[in-house]
């Protein structure tokens, strides 16, 4: 998930070109052009559902009152998060969707899953218009990251954080189908689930391909839509098709893990400090990819900068991992954990 979520976020940084579909640079060279096809196709609007899926799915196996505060202190956390260094952060929404798990907690199985329907035609309603907007060649939104005065950009910040959901709308229906399996432990016994996710995996991913696919040709340049507004919205629907089917996958990966080998436990630590290793990718890409910074998203292209995401990502989970050996929290989870203890303490 944190791969997947590294290599659309690294996309972003990048600057000083004519922005095309999607707000994606317009790139000439042939494999720029195909990778990002392929991060559009296998990725965009499919790391973050998939991301919401797993957090609702947690959110409702935890006591309300725990998972109150937890939502509050994400919400906190996104703020700075965007303000400092990533305007397009999800920990403020993920704390607003986890108060909306709460309060969907006492419906009806059938009513999530219808709920989660309608969600998925307003996702197609609200994304499509988002995403078809004619392109002159100019950014459309995170206009922060091509400004080169830091204080000028950080002022852009927190506007860009509330624009933020409108992209991402499809989250709101991943989370709710996570609710839903919540109830039936579907990934915390995946051996007896295993029917329902394979035809989640096969369908999901099958349908998240297809439905990426015009996206991809349009960014790699192949092809320009006749419909953008269609494409766009088709593109937002599969995604939350998408990350069901990944995190489905990764279900019956899991049950098959009888006795995990060094690199499952590196990556397992990684999903242990998950709120590290996403700031930690954010911290990175900042000093690395920012105009007011070392300014390489001006220069690198589509298949570096996601060969730089992968890179980042692999240094979170050997960093997971050397936590993990010397038995220490991640530094936000710690951080976290203790927020959440000093507001329920006496005073």
């Amino acid at each position: 998930m944190l791969a997947l979520i590294a290599l659309v976020n690294s996309a972003v940084y990048l600057y000083g070109r004519p922005y095309g579909v999607r707000n994606h640079i317009v790139e000439t060279d042939l494999a720029d052009r195909l990778v990002s096809a392929v991060v559009m196709v296998f990725a965009d609007s499919r790391a973050y559902p998939m991301f919401a899926f797993l957090f609702a799915y947690g959110v409702a196996r935890m006591a309300p009152e725990r998972a109150r505060s937890r939502n509050l202190w994400l919400i906190v956390f996104g703020f700075v998060h965007a303000v400092l260094l990533f305007p397009g952060d999800v920990l403020g929404l993920y704390g607003l969707l986890g108060f909306g798990v709460i309060a969907t907690s006492r419906l009806k199985d059938r009513t999530l899953l219808v709920l989660a329907a309608v969600w998925l035609v307003l996702t197609a309603v609200v994304q499509g218009g988002a995403y078809s907007m004619p392109s002159n060649g100019e950014r459309s939104f995170f206009w922060s990251f091509e400004t080169a005065d830091p204080l000028a950009a950080l002022a852009l910040h927190p506007v860009e954080w509330l624009m933020t959901p409108f992209g991402l709308f499809g989250v709101g229906a991943a989370a709710l189908v996570g609710v839903w399996a919540a109830r039936r432990e579907v990934l915390a016994e995946p051996e007896r689930h295993e029917w329902l996710l394979r035809r989640v995996a096969a369908w999901g991913i099958t349908a998240a391909v297809l439905g990426g696919l015009p996206s991809g040709l349009a960014v790699a340049g192949v092809w320009h839509p006749g419909v953008p507004w269609l494409v766009a919205a088709v593109h937002a629907v599969t995604g939350v098709a998408g990350g069901l089917g990944y995190a489905a996958l990764i279900g019956l990966i899991s049950a098959r893990i009888k006795r995990p080998n060094a690199v499952v436990r590196a990556v397992a630590a990684c999903g242990e400090r998950s709120l590290s290793c996403y700031l930690f990718q954010s911290v990175v890409f900042v000093l690395l990819l920012k105009p007011y910074t070392l300014g390489l998203g001006g220069t690198l292209g589509s298949a570096e900068v996601a060969l730089l995401a992968l890179a980042t990502w692999l240094v979170s989970v050997l960093l997971a991992d050397l936590l993990r050996r010397k038995d220490v929290r991640g530094p936000a989870e710690t951080l976290l954990r203790k927020a959440r203890e000093l507001r329920s303490s006496p005073v």
